[in-house]
């Protein structure tokens, strides 16, 4: 027996520190042991081996070893605690499997199908071909971090593919990460196409027994390529070579439960630690990608012009949801047998429900936010899940007179009914798509339906790419530009720009934007496809505010069910940290959600992993006097 430091895979921040346990003899880092942590085992992983016992204690015997984490893994988690501020025990939880059975053969359908695709490589455009050769370029020398962006359907894919060939040539594993599994089925297709059973699926629709299988898979070099969502980053591929991120502009790679780590930026941390090459691709970079990393273009779609983009001015319009010109497109995607996509970025039927009398407006009872009307006849909050009859009168001064605010999906759904009855209309939302299988098939019968309107939330422009799509339109593009974020702006003209992408990727497309704000900045690139340029306005406008990525912003959001008790702690915290690294801001009240009173400190520094260790050591003794007035506290680090 020898001794070794150990975590134990607890969330407490009380315990955020390694223990120490006589090991077998065998033991090494990286192994994930089961240790008695008070009256209960755990699972632990250690850290290190060899370490000198404290003096005086009893040192208790851990358990067998039950599993196996790479080495590096360890060290990228250890990282991730600090960079993140949270503890290494939640951070290696991440790195670390969960036991579960092991299923043998079986596959789970999700894991194994074979989504579609071109299994024969196809011909290389000159600058995908010299986007290869400087990937593989860097597989050879060790490394390399880069951007490869260009429109939607100049082939990013394809690349992604010849470089994973090329790795896989000299031995390396590849992972690739997607925003989202289920909402980008031609990637895992294509990925399957071409490399067959080497291919790891991993997402959260497996179970823990699947999950193990795949892992196991990937463990052991029988799957070298690994395709998933954001936790797929922490994979246990075996000499990792490339590592490609897909959609890289898509806020879903933020994790947004401790540790709120950025996909992203593990990804980049990993390949530095593997000298793995990390290609990062959009159509539509954030203004960080943009700013910090080398560029490999693809300048223009293969084999069919960009869409036309026309703005519609909705204050010279009466038909909202549906402008006289939308109509116009869509009538004749009826008549020639066509398919469409709407997006208006709302559920529903209306967003509020509002008092025309006395002013106020149906809110959730436990979060600060309107209450949404849904086909069911009944008011839902998106939040919480609470929902309530809509009432015949206002609750507050008995007036009838209530109005509906905004469209929704549903609403636009039976409007699009009403008016044009000969096209068959298919909606894609969180409701429709809550049913197990509902969002695939919803997909594959636009696919596979003429005459066709797809009507959803923004899922409709995610890394679709689905044929004799004639006419794309965002119903509302104002929506998004309203919200206090300072990438409000930057999000709208992604929105837009991706949208313009499903259109016309094999015939003339045309792209309608209903707008109330039609000289908006994001707008007038997005008319003319113009990413270099909104990208150059936007990073001059960010430098003058000091917004990332000329500087970093680290949340502390303090959560309780008094709202004193919250701002008194945050005023502490901003006490125990205030320093010359960071310009502090707040603490600021923030909507109240599931019933706790929530508020924020914001933090402006140069140095987020430092700021973050310190506000992670400061929430750390604050815990017990917080745990006893009920409060919880996060640490985010490059808030989305």
């Amino acid at each position: 027996m020898r001794y070794a430091e150990v975590f134990p895979l607890v969330t407490a921040r009380a315990l955020a520190r390694p223990f120490t346990y006589r090991v077998p003899d065998e033991a090494a880092r990286g192994d994930v042991v089961m240790a008695r942590l008070g009256a209960r085992s755990v699972r632990g992983l250690i850290v290190a081996v060899g370490v000198e016992p404290p003096r005086g204690m009893d040192i208790a015997d851990s358990g067998p070893v039950v599993d196996r984490v790479p080495a590096t893994l360890v060290d990228l988690a250890l990282w991730l605690a600090e960079y993140y501020g949270s503890t290494p025990a939640r951070a290696l939880a991440l790195v670390a499997p969960h036991a579960a059975k092991r299923r043998g053969a079986r596959r789970t359908p999700a894991a194994r199908e074979t989504l579609g695709g071109e299994a024969e490589p196809a011909e290389l455009t000159t600058a995908q071909s010299e986007a290869v050769a400087q990937i593989v370029a860097a597989l050879a020398a060790g490394g390399s971090h880069v951007l490869l962006h260009g429109p939607t359907g100049s082939g990013k894919t394809e690349v992604y593919l010849q470089a994973a060939a090329a790795a896989l040539e000299r031995d390396l594993a590849v992972i690739v990460l997607v925003p989202e599994i289920a909402l980008t089925p031609q990637t895992v297709g294509r990925f399957r196409a071409r490399f067959g059973d080497r291919v790891a699926v991993l997402h959260s629709a497996l179970t823990e027994a699947e999950r193990r299988d795949e892992r196991e898979r990937i463990a052991s070099g029988e799957a070298p390529i690994v395709v998933g969502a954001r936790s797929a980053v922490f994979a246990p591929v075996q000499r990792l070579g490339l590592l490609v991120v897909d959609e890289e502009h898509d806020a879903s790679f933020k994790q947004e439960s401790d540790p709120r780590y950025d996909a992203r930026t593990v990804a980049a941390k990993r390949a530095a630690l593997e000298g793995a090459v990390a290609v990062y691709g959009s159509a539509t970079p954030r203004a960080e990608s943009w700013a910090r990393l080398g560029r490999l273009p693809l300048p223009s779609r293969i084999g069919a012009p960009m869409p036309t983009v026309r703005l519609v001015d909705l204050r010279r319009e009466a038909g909202y949801p549906l402008s006289a010109p939308l109509l116009a497109e869509l009538s004749g995607v009826a008549e020639r047998g066509g398919r469409a996509i709407l997006l208006l970025n709302r559920r529903g039927i209306s967003g509020a429900i509002h008092c025309r009398s006395c002013g106020t407006t149906q809110r959730c009872r436990s979060c600060d936010i309107a209450l949404t009307l849904h086909a069911d006849g009944r008011l839902h909050c998106h939040h919480c899940g609470f929902s309530e009859e809509l009432p015949d009168a206002c609750p507050s001064c008995g007036s009838v007179e209530l109005a509906r605010i905004g469209a929704g999906t549903q609403r636009l759904d039976s409007e699009l009914e009403r008016r044009l009855p000969a096209l068959e209309r298919i909606r894609l939302d969180a409701d429709s798509a809550a049913r197990p299988g509902a969002l695939r098939a919803a997909l594959e019968r636009f696919s596979s339906t003429r005459s066709v309107v797809l009507i959803g939330t923004q899922m409709v422009a995610k890394g679709h790419h689905f044929p004799g799509v004639e006419v794309a339109a965002v119903v509302d593009a104002d929506a998004g530009l309203a919200f206090p974020d300072f990438r409000a702006e930057e999000r709208t003209f992604q929105l837009v720009t991706q949208l313009a992408g499903r259109s016309g990727r094999d015939a003339p497309g045309h792209v309608v934007v209903q707008t109330f704000q039609p000289d908006a900045t994001p707008f007038t690139y997005a008319v003319r496809h113009d990413v270099a340029g909104y990208l150059a306005y936007e990073l001059a406008r960010r430098e003058e505010l000091a917004y990332p990525p000329f500087s970093h912003l680290v949340a502390l959001v303090v959560s309780g069910p008094d709202p004193s008790d919250v701002k008194r702690a945050l005023r502490e915290l901003r006490g125990a940290l205030e320093a010359q690294d960071a310009t502090l801001l707040g603490p600021a009240p923030l909507l109240r959600l599931r019933g706790r009173h929530r508020a924020q400190l914001l933090a402006k520094t140069t140095s987020p992993r430092a700021f973050a260790s310190r506000a992670a050591a400061v929430l750390a003794r604050a815990a017990p006097a917080m745990r006893r007035d009920g409060l919880s506290a996060v640490v985010d680090v490059d808030p989305q």
